[in-house]
C-alpha cells in the first residue's frame, strides 16, 4: 500500500506526504562495498539517449503511457502527474493508484485474459518482480544512471529498478505531545497514550506488517499485547495515521511514511530512534514486455532515475550512490535499523507473511473498512 513519490529525514522531523517510490538494500553488508561500482552482470547496455530524444521517440510511438502504482489514494499520484506533464507535456500519462496487493493480481488476471493495460508497474509487492522476471514478463532495460543505483535496489539484468525509497515508522503531533514525545516505539505502549493513537492495520499492508514484526522481534510479544490494550484507532491505508496526527484527532500515529528532513515547523514529526527498528524499502518499477507503450515506459524510468528527480526526493534518501542525501542524512543503506535488506526477504516468504497477518488479527481484530483508493475493478486505466 505504500505511496508513490518520495519522502525525507531520519531522527524525528515532520511526517511526509504519502507519495513515495523505493525497495531493497543492505545495511553495512558486503553489498554496500560494491554499491557504487554498479552491476557488472549480463544484461542490456545502459541507455545513452537523452530525455529529449526519448521524449520524441515516445511521441512517435503514440505518446501514451499507463502506470499501475502502489498507493492509498488517487491524489498520491498528483505530484508525479504534474512533474511529468511539466517536463513532457505531450505525453498522455495515466497513473492508476491502488493497493499494490490488488494491482499485482489485477495484472496477473490481465495476463491470463490477454487484456493487459499498464506499461509500467511500480509496486510495494517486491516478490512479484522476482516472479514476473522468472515468467519472462518483464523487459530487461537499464535506464541512464542505472549503474549508479545502489546494487540491492536493482535487478542485475535490468528487469526492475527501485525508483525511490520509502520509510515507515511512528510519528507524533508536536503540540499534542509537548515534552512527552515518544523516544522510541517502546514508548507507544505507555498507558498515558491510551486512546490517543492512530495506526494503519498491520495485517492489511505488508510494509506495515513488517514494521510491526520488527517491533515484536525487538521488544517481544508483550509489546503487541500492550499495543492492543491502547484502544488504538486502526484504519486502512498507510496515510491514515499521518492524517489523524496532523488533524490533532490523535497524538500519535504508527505505520506510515514520513520525513526526517521536513521543516522544523511541521506539525507532525516522524520518529526514528538510534538502536530501535524502523523499516525502509525501494519501491520497484518495471516495464512489462506486453505493454503497448514501451518507449514511453523507458522515458518514465529514465526520468525517475535522473539526477534532477533523485535530488528532489522529499525524504532526502536517493536510490543513487552518487547523490548526497539531504539534511545531513547518511544513505539509507547505512542505517542498520532501517532493515533495508530484511523487507524483500520477508516479502518473498508468503507463508510467513500470512502467519504474521493472522497472528496480528488475533491481537488487533479483523481489518474493517473499504479500501481507500476505492474499488477499481479489473482493468482501470484502459
Amino acid at each position: 500500500m505504500s505511496s508513490f513519490l518520495s519522502r525525507r529525514r531520519v531522527l524525528a522531523t515532520g511526517a511526509g506526504a504519502a507519495l513515495g517510490v523505493g525497495a531493497l538494500g543492505a545495511t553495512g553488508t558486503p553489498a554496500a562495498a560494491a554499491s557504487s561500482a554498479g552491476s557488472r552482470s549480463a544484461g542490456p547496455a545502459e541507455e545513452t539517449r537523452t530525455l529529449d530524444e526519448l521524449y520524441q521517440a515516445a511521441l512517435a510511438e503514440g505518446g501514451k503511457l499507463v502506470i499501475y502504482a502502489g498507493g492509498d489514494t488517487d491524489a498520491q499520484g498528483n505530484g508525479v502527474r504534474a512533474a511529468f506533464a511539466a517536463r513532457f507535456p505531450e505525453i498522455d500519462l495515466k497513473i492508476v493508484m491502488d493497493y499494490s496487493k490488488y494491482h499485482d493480481v489485477r495484472v496477473d488476471n490481465q495476463f491470463a485474459t490477454d487484456t493487459l493495460v499498464p506499461d509500467v508497474v511500480q509496486l510495494q509487492t517486491l516478490h512479484d518482480f522476482t516472479r514476473w522476471k522468472g515468467q519472462g514478463r518483464l523487459l530487461h532495460y537499464k535506464p541512464a544512471g542505472f549503474s549508479k543505483v545502489y546494487n540491492a535496489l536493482k535487478d542485475p539484468q535490468g528487469a526492475w529498478t527501485a525508483v525511490a525509497v520509502i520509510g515507515f515508522s511512528y510519528m507524533y503531533n508536536v503540540a499534542a505531545v509537548g515534552a512527552d514525545a515518544p523516544k522510541s516505539p517502546l514508548d507507544l505502549i505507555d498507558p498515558k497514550w491510551k486512546g490517543r493513537i492512530a495506526s494503519s492495520y498491520p495485517h492489511d499492508d505488508d510494509a506495515v506488517l513488517y514494521l510491526f514484526k520488527l517491533y515484536v522481534d525487538h521488544y517481544g510479544w508483550d509489546w503487541a499485547a500492550g499495543f492492543a490494550a491502547q484502544d488504538v484507532q486502526f484504519a486502512r491505508g498507510s496515510h491514515t495515521p499521518r492524517l489523524a496526527a496532523t488533524s490533532g484527532q490523535k497524538a500519535l500515529g504508527v505505520g506510515g511514511g514520513g520525513s526526517l528532513v521536513a521543516p522544523s515547523t511541521a506539525p507532525v514529526r516522524w520518529g526514528v530512534a538510534e538502536g530501535h527498528p524502523f523499516m525502509a524499502w525501494g519501491q520497484r518499477a518495471a516495464i512489462l514486455k506486453q505493454g503497448r507503450n514501451t518507449t514511453a515506459a523507458k522515458l518514465y524510468l529514465n526520468w525517475q532515475l535522473s539526477t534532477a528527480q533523485q535530488q528532489g526526493v522529499t525524504n532526502g534518501w536517493s536510490i543513487r550512490t552518487d547523490i548526497t542525501p539531504a539534511g545531513g542524512l547518511k544513505p539509507v543503506w547505512e542505517y542498520p535499523n532501517a532493515n533495508l535488506d530484511g523487507f524483500p526477504r520477508f516479502m518473498a516468504d508468503r507463508a510467513q507473511v500470512e502467519r504474521w497477518k493472522q497472528t496480528f488479527a488475533l491481537y488487533f481484530g479483523e481489518v474493517k473498512g473499504d479500501p481507500t483508493p476505492g474499488v477499481l475493478g479489473l482493468r482501470p486505466g484502459a
